[in-house]
């Protein structure tokens, strides 16, 4: 059953940010330089969704 209006699209967007907070944690719990975690937690604030996915591809995980 698709979404439809704005109540949809807010379900899309809360999704989205649930999900680059969840990246912005493990950025910064990372063993990665502090370039490097400034860099991606900027990427994923400036481009939600494209950082994220980035950030899921190529991106530092928080340490173990």
């Amino acid at each position: 059953m698709p979404f439809h209006g704005m109540h949809g699209m807010g379900l899309w967007g809360l999704a989205l940010l649930a999900l680059d907070i969840w990246a912005i944690v493990s950025v910064i719990g990372s063993n990665a330089g502090t370039g490097a975690k400034v860099a991606w937690v900027l990427a994923v604030l400036l481009l939600p969704l494209l950082g994220f996915l980035a950030w899921l591809l190529f991106g530092p995980r928080s340490a173990r």
